[in-house]
């Protein structure tokens, strides 16, 4: 993969969890998948990319059991995030954590922890089901899809009082505000 490849995908920058979900989008009302050769990528290609764009990539290699238990992950995340209530999908949820621990250390700062993989092809999948853990327990309800139909983003509500909708504003919550003002010109 070149140095210089773009993300190709519309949002980036979402915790790590989400983040995954969104290797996955819609661009002129087709599917798209960072892992599965969207811009030309091949699906190792793809998952360098996330893991460059992640911060993951100085600890994680991109190779083809780690895509695999990384697309595990994605499909459990996917399922937990769509309905929290799904029990089945808790427990692929925590299949994915039974591969990594947290272990307490003592640093020069003082207290803290370190990730532990029992292999660690599974690092990059636990470090995003733990990450969405995390956002449970600070947030659950800024765990948000994005509102627009044909749209398939997750995003992190950190709006100040929560009220955020869209993946962006320049994308889709601007195309509902265009749909909006259109309705409204034609009933005139």
């Amino acid at each position: 993969m070149a140095a210089t490849t773009a993300d190709p995908r519309p949002l980036t920058g979402e915790p790590v969890c989400l983040d995954l979900l969104n290797t996955r989008w819609v661009a002129d009302g087709e599917p798209l998948d960072l892992f599965a050769g969207a811009a030309g990528l091949t699906r190792v290609e793809g998952l360098a990319l996330w893991l460059e764009s992640t911060g993951l990539a100085g600890r994680f290699r991109a190779d083809a059991a780690t895509l695999v238990h990384l697309l595990t992950a994605r499909e459990a995340l996917a399922r937990a995030v769509a309905d929290p209530a799904d029990e089945s999908a808790r427990t692929l949820v925590d299949a994915v954590l039974e591969h990594g621990r947290i272990r307490a250390t003592l640093t020069a700062e003082g207290p803290g922890e370190r990730a532990e993989f029992d292999d660690p092809t599974w690092g990059p999948a636990w470090t995003a089901a733990r990450d969405y853990l995390e956002l449970l327990a600070g947030a659950p309800d800024r765990i948000r899809k994005c509102a627009s139909e044909t749209c398939a983003l997750h995003f992190h509500d950190v709006s100040r009082n929560g009220t955020r909708r869209w993946c962006s504003m320049a994308a889709c919550g601007n195309r509902a505000k265009a749909s909006r003002h259109y309705a409204r010109t034609r009933e005139r």
